[in-house]
């Protein structure tokens, strides 16, 4: 899996680059088919920093947020928090999916079947 960090108008520390990397690994623990997790962040506005978090998986569209806080690793957190609901929700919904057909029918009455 790739993870990519750039930075828009600005440059991030090796130190900063590596808590990145750190906090969106974690990533890897709610879907294990992650392709690429890519992090951009735009210092335009150095008081408040946006980051944005594209996640790539496997035969699945991408999953995106994007935030704005006072700090970078604050805003950074929301972003992860926000594609990790995205992702329980996905896995919710293929679980949903798989388990569907058999309880459906458990749960149909006898006379609407005939």
């Amino acid at each position: 899996m790739q993870i990519k960090i750039s930075a828009r108008h600005g440059n991030l520390s090796e130190n900063t680059r590596e808590k990145i990397q750190t906090k969106v690994e974690k990533l890897l623990r709610f879907h294990d088919r992650l392709s690429a997790i890519e992090v951009t962040v735009d210092l335009e506005h150095r008081e408040t920093p946006e980051v944005d978090l594209r996640v790539l998986a496997e035969h699945k569209h991408d999953f995106v947020a994007t935030t704005q806080a006072d700090e970078l690793l604050a805003a950074l957190d929301i972003a992860v928090q926000k594609v990790e609901q995205q992702l329980r929700k996905h896995k919710e919904k293929i679980q949903d999916r798989h388990r569907g057909a058999g309880h459906r029918r458990l749960g149909v009455p006898e006379e609407a079947e005939e």
